[in-house]
């Protein structure tokens, strides 16, 4: 099964970016994200569902590019039979959770080597979108200014999307939104 990624976002390495989970350094959850490139860092979100990003940084640096979105282009019987609450095929692999679920990634591919063959799990380079835009990241409560998202346009799998934040601190922006200058 293959997916054409619609909907990317990234994550800076130590000490720049407080939403990173390299931010404090190579822990045994993010020592991954400090390289080699080219790797696959999964994680489990919210003690729900697995996440899936690309380390991109030169290594001893932390970072990567979290999946946040795709469109099904080969597979979509297993990636339904993998997602049986989707009811269109844009739902199929939007959102990092669902995208995550879709191609079947769990902890036992955390470490792929994403440039090789050999490997259950591999990055190939596709045709460049027509157009691309950039903005906020989705679902994070720090560096929310950051422009770090970018999505293919007008793609149909692409996030909604919601200020950062979660919980009360979110549901007050929303309801101050216009007010004294806060989003």
């Amino acid at each position: 099964m293959a997916v054409r990624l619609t909907e990317v976002e990234a994550y800076s390495g130590e000490g720049l970016d407080p939403a990173s989970h390299a931010h404090r350094g190579p822990t045994p959850r993010a020592e991954i994200m400090f390289g080699p490139p080219g790797r696959l860092y999964v994680y489990f979100s919210y003690g729900v569902h697995w996440c899936a990003n690309v380390v991109v940084g030169p290594e001893g640096r932390g970072s990567a590019v979290l999946l946040r979105a795709g469109e099904v282009v080969v597979g979509a019987e297993l990636a339904a039979s993998r997602r049986p609450a989707a009811r269109t095929a844009r739902e199929l692999a939007r959102g990092p959770a669902r995208l995550t679920q879709a191609l079947g990634i769990g902890p036992d591919d955390r470490g792929a080597h994403l440039l090789d063959a050999g490997s259950g799990v591999r990055l190939h380079r596709g045709a460049a979108p027509s157009a691309i835009e950039a903005g906020p990241r989705v679902g994070i409560s720090q560096a929310t200014d950051l422009p770090w998202r970018f999505w293919e346009s007008e793609a149909p799998s692409v996030s909604v999307f919601r200020p950062g934040g979660t919980g009360r601190a979110a549901r007050k922006r929303s309801r101050n939104a216009g007010q004294d200058g806060v989003l």
